[in-house]
């Protein structure tokens, strides 16, 4: 069978369509709560907060993730946690509190952990006739189709909370009543993923994978035993040092284009959504290239590396919109390798483990950059210092360009 009809197959196309859908929302949820906590709290501390968020439910949850993946079959995963999303979704914007906006978002957080190694790992199964074979042109294609819903949604998602934001101001909105419409809307798309999802009959185990998992202990199915696995120790730091570029972008983003770059939010928006375009042209890449898995990865990540690098030692507006597309292309291509390379080179309830730990890994690291990034910024202006002439953000984020080059040299293939 071909690439193209595999691509075809109906379940598979249900899942991408939910996925779409769901992510569509999950950006326009995502701006709208930096927004929220922005007009509740009036500090840019709490908006780092938010992506902070992530760093939690990636330690404290990753355990929990890892034995209900291991357990549960992946489509009861799936729904259940959609279900409860949608309910979160409509419960975090009720209140104008600092808290209840931050616990709400935790939970959320802690729940998609749960979900996303579910999907990844039915991938395989929705696209493969044999457990055992992989080929790795399509299921890289189809990793990166999954990934395309996530990061292709970014510009959309952009446009359209901004047009409900604008669309509140005329219609006279005020306070936090304007954002429940983004978060009631993200819950109905969790709904549309949800029902996607209950359109197909099955997302695994196969039989090969159910009969792994039975022989596997308890001990073995822990969320400690996915680190052990030579595979995982392989590609975990190449996906570290994404979430650290990831994150210290993110986190800085809108200080170092106000501030440095003097281009507003109107420039902060061009670049998120440039950042999304480049996501794209990193997928188109990615089905193109001829590199083996791992290569793809550390190319990814040197290329992310130069780029944030440049953002902050040029500070120029024209670099840093043309360096969103270089690192939205290198973070994609990077992320879209590291998932192939751990869904092809393992099977059963390993396979559920090593993503479980990518998700874990690329949550925790995207928070933990963003909350030292932001702490050394903040330390940096409040001590009024500016290391070679540079704005604190900008001096941290060509600090964080060169840790991220630096740790690509930690991606090497396991032994044997």
């Amino acid at each position: 069978m071909g690439l193209k009809d595999r691509l075809n197959r109906r379940d598979f196309r249900r899942l991408i369509v939910g996925q779409a859908i769901s992510s569509f929302g999950d950006w326009m949820g995502t701006l709208a709560l930096m927004y929220f906590v922005l007009e509740i709290s009036g500090s840019t501390t709490a908006v780092g907060g938010v992506l902070v968020l992530r760093l939690l439910p990636s330690a404290l949850g990753a355990p929990l993730a890892a034995r209900v993946v291991t357990r549960w079959r992946r489509r009861s995963v799936m729904l259940s946690s959609d279900l409860i999303r949608a309910g979160m979704a409509v419960t975090l914007p009720l209140l104008p509190f600092l808290w209840w906006v931050y616990f709400w978002a935790f939970l959320i957080e802690v729940v998609g952990l749960i979900f996303l190694p579910a999907r990844d790992a039915a991938v395989p199964f929705l696209i493969e006739d044999d457990e055992d074979e992989h080929d790795t042109s399509t299921l890289e294609v189809a990793n990166g189709i999954t990934m395309a819903t996530s990061y292709g949604m970014i510009p959309v998602g952009a446009g359209a909370f901004g047009l409900i934001l604008w669309a509140s101001n005329q219609a006279g909105w005020e306070g936090h009543w304007r954002y429940v419409v983004v978060f009631w809307f993200n819950a109905l798309t969790y709904l549309a993923s949800y029902v996607a999802v209950r359109s197909i009959p099955d997302l695994g185990p196969g039989p090969h994978e159910r009969r792994a998992a039975e022989r596997e202990t308890e001990t073995q199915r822990g969320f400690v035993a996915a680190l052990r696995l030579p595979t995982v120790r392989g590609v975990i730091p190449g996906v570290a040092v994404i979430a650290l570029g990831l994150g210290a972008l993110f986190s800085l983003g809108v200080v170092f284009v106000r501030n440095v770059l003097g281009a507003g939010a109107i420039g902060f928006g061009a670049l998120v959504v440039l950042f999304g375009v480049g996501a794209l042209i990193g997928l188109l890449l990615v089905h193109r290239k001829g590199w083996n898995l791992l290569s793809q990865i550390r190319t990814g990540t040197v290329v992310q590396g130069v780029v944030i690098t440049l953002m902050g030692a040029l500070a120029s507006t024209a670099w840093s919109f043309v360096g969103a597309v270089l690192f939205g292309a290198g973070a994609t291509s990077a992320l879209v390798g590291g998932i192939t390379y751990l869904q092809e080179r393992l099977g059963g309830g390993d396979r559920n483990l090593a993503l479980t730990a990518f998700h874990a890994t690329l949550r925790f690291g995207l928070a933990l950059a963003a909350l030292l990034s932001g702490l050394a910024a903040d330390l940096l202006d409040g001590a009024d210092a500016t290391p070679l002439g540079m704005a604190p953000a900008q001096f941290v984020l060509m600090l964080s360009g060169l840790v991220v080059l630096a740790g690509t040299l930690l991606v090497r293939a396991p032994p044997g």
